[in-house]
């Protein structure tokens, strides 16, 4: 089982301003919590002991939250550019605090509900190092609360192996924001600030990424009015228990 995993927490989150103009998009309050306190919980759950967490927008704000937690090992990646690095160039700055083995990465805006087992542990179950470098968790488009795509991203064959969509193409499915990558990865990446899409386009095309379905809940928080979604629905769900 995978020791380490990493939070992804520097961006603007500009869909949600101005929520976010004073406020870093992770610390927006979900089920009586902070988006990135949930990922972190969720990361403790499946075994993980150190997370890493990059920061940039209003940094100093997350790293007083989250120096009032006691478990587990936190360790900040600062990110001190005019922009943030993105998700794959905050992998790549924070490489000395990951280690050599595989590794969650979770985006710390991502808020979800395992179903009969931990998402986390499903990717941990599903590894393969001789296949894989990485395995992500996929999403159906359709069951996506909040999701305001009119398309996916990607599709599965029938063997599991997924294929990203083509120009006019629609695919019932979207990156979760949740996987388990080996530093491997990462070998030759782009400097600077780049997409962790980039890294998927090369492990998909030299067939090292695998996929899973997610089979819980997964909510999406992108702008004001679809936070309020989000609320509501988690709302109805709890007083309908």
């Amino acid at each position: 089982m995978p020791r380490t995993g990493m939070v992804l927490a520097a961006g603007r989150g500009e869909r949600l301003r101005p929520i976010t103009d004073t406020l870093p998009k992770p610390l927006v309050e979900i089920a009586g919590k902070p988006l990135i306190d949930h990922a972190i919980d969720r990361l403790v759950e499946a075994g993980v002991e150190r997370v890493v967490v990059n920061v940039h927008h209003l940094a100093d704000r997350m790293i007083e939250h989250l120096a009032a937690r006691t478990a587990p090992e936190i360790l900040i990646s600062r990110e001190t550019g005019e922009h943030a690095l993105e998700t794959g160039g905050a992998v790549v700055h924070a490489a000395a605090l990951l280690g050599s083995e595989p590794f969650y990465l979770v985006n710390g805006d991502s808020f979800w509900l395992n179903g009969k087992m931990s998402a986390l542990k499903r990717l941990a179950a599903a590894w393969d190092a001789d296949r894989f470098d990485a395995v992500m968790l996929l999403q159906r488009t359709v069951t996506a609360v909040g999701y305001d795509g009119n398309y996916g991203d990607w599709l599965l064959d029938q063997t599991g192996t997924p294929r990203r969509r083509r120009e006019r193409e629609i695919a019932p499915f979207f990156y979760a924001g949740l996987q388990l990558i080996s530093p491997k990865a990462f070998e030759d990446a782009p400097e600077g600030a780049f997409s962790v899409s980039v890294i998927f386009d090369r492990l998909a095309a030299a067939g090292r990424l695998g996929a899973l379905i997610h089979d819980g809940e997964w909510y999406h928080v992108s702008t004001p009015d679809g936070l309020a979604l989000v609320k509501e629905r988690l709302e109805r769900r709890r007083t309908m228990r």
